[in-house]
């Protein structure tokens, strides 16, 4: 029994150790991989250098800014979108546009049919033709009123039945115009059920709400023309953040689904009033818009930079990631054809435009050089 005992508490103080020895190296282990950006010196030859295309750099003074960040998306000027209705309604007799056409300001857009049409332009012509007439007679009575020949209400009547007749000729002069029908046709006779609808300005059709045959009445919006030669930035700024934003700060806006590299705009306008979800409106100009393809609705996410302030900053591809902290490589010395580089622990406060800036630089001098291409491939490899 003493034997069994004994045999027993010899192979756990065994498995004791074993399993002792294994977590001390395990932890070494780990603790040596922590360290290795701690302490170790890279080399890189003269042929890697230049194989690599790597670079040698400084600290640099660079601009940081406080920006304010909103959303907001693609417009144009309400004098560039145009919503295209019928002045009386009819039925469509011909549409030959589709959406995403190019079109001219002044181009038949859609034609309408309706038999009310050839009624005004009968009005028109039957009021022209009695003109003559009741102007004769006016002048008549005005001639006979000078000489007391005829009464005062025969005179009235004439005069009340030509000046009625004028206003009624040019109450329907005026809607034939806006009906784009021509008031010196009808005078000779010329007569159409059917009026054409033209562009207001020039652009390309966005929306078409209407097929051949559809009745539309005037409060029918029949399609959509907008130009995009000139857009801006319709962005949205939180109640809290207003007070920031000026008029000539300067923005950066990417539109997500599409570009990487952010685009220029700055403020041109700053709302007065205050929108149900406690925004208010910001007009921006972009930068360049014509050498970009915006199309209006485009969602925008953009940065109004309120502030700036000057850093010493490194390029944001000489500070390398690991394990939470951030290291860059610093030039140590150069013999002959090598290079060689100590491993730097910094602490990054923030990156702009392609820069980090760096905070501790104490250690560090204005000849100090870092490794500001490559640092990648050596340590982040």
């Amino acid at each position: 029994m003493k034997h069994s005992t004994y045999k027993i508490l010899m192979i756990s103080l065994v498995f004791g150790l074993f399993n002792c020895g294994q977590k001390n190296s395990e932890q070494s282990e780990m603790e040596s991989e922590n360290n290795v950006m701690k302490n170790e010196t890279v080399e890189v030859t003269k042929a890697q250098f230049e194989q690599s295309k790597m670079t040698l750099g400084n600290l640099e003074d660079k601009p940081f800014p406080t920006v304010v960040n909103v959303n907001g998306m693609i417009d144009v000027p309400p004098a560039n979108r145009a919503v295209v209705s019928a002045t009386m309604g009819g039925y469509i007799k011909t549409t030959p546009w589709l959406i995403g056409d190019k079109v001219r300001k002044g181009e038949v857009l859609v034609s309408i049919e309706n038999p009310e049409f050839v009624a005004l332009q009968q009005q028109y012509m039957e009021i022209n033709e009695q003109l003559t007439y009741l102007k004769a007679e006016y002048d008549r009575q005005l001639t006979m009123k000078a000489e007391n020949i005829t009464s005062q209400k025969s005179f009235l009547k004439a005069e009340s039945d030509y000046k009625t007749a004028v206003a009624t000729h040019m109450g329907l002069d005026k809607q034939l115009r806006m009906l784009n029908i021509s008031p010196s046709k009808v005078r000779v006779g010329i007569i159409s059920s059917v009026v054409n609808i033209y562009a207001p300005v020039s652009g390309s059709i966005t929306k078409m709400n209407v097929t051949k045959g559809a009745y539309v009445s005037p409060a029918t919006e029949i399609l959509e023309i907008i130009d995009n030669k000139h857009i801006h930035l319709e962005l949205s700024v939180f109640e809290k953040d207003i007070m920031k934003v000026k008029k000539g700060q300067h923005i950066d806006f990417k539109i997500p689904e599409i570009s990487t590299e952010p685009f220029k705009a700055s403020v041109y306008l700053v709302g007065t009033s205050i929108q149900e979800n406690r925004t208010i409106k910001v007009h921006a100009h972009i930068e360049n818009e014509a050498d970009n393809t915006f199309l209006t609705g485009m969602f925008v996410e953009a940065a109004i930079v309120t502030e700036s302030t000057s850093a010493k900053a490194l390029p944001s591809e000489a500070v390398i990631e690991f394990d939470g902290a951030f290291y860059v490589l610093v030039l140590h010395k150069k013999e002959a054809d090598t290079y060689y580089f100590s491993q730097e622990k910094v602490e990054v406060k923030e990156s702009y435009d392609g820069f980090s800036n760096i905070e501790n630089t104490d250690g560090f001098t204005e000849n100090t050089q870092f490794l500001t291409k490559g640092a990648f491939s050596l340590l982040g490899g």
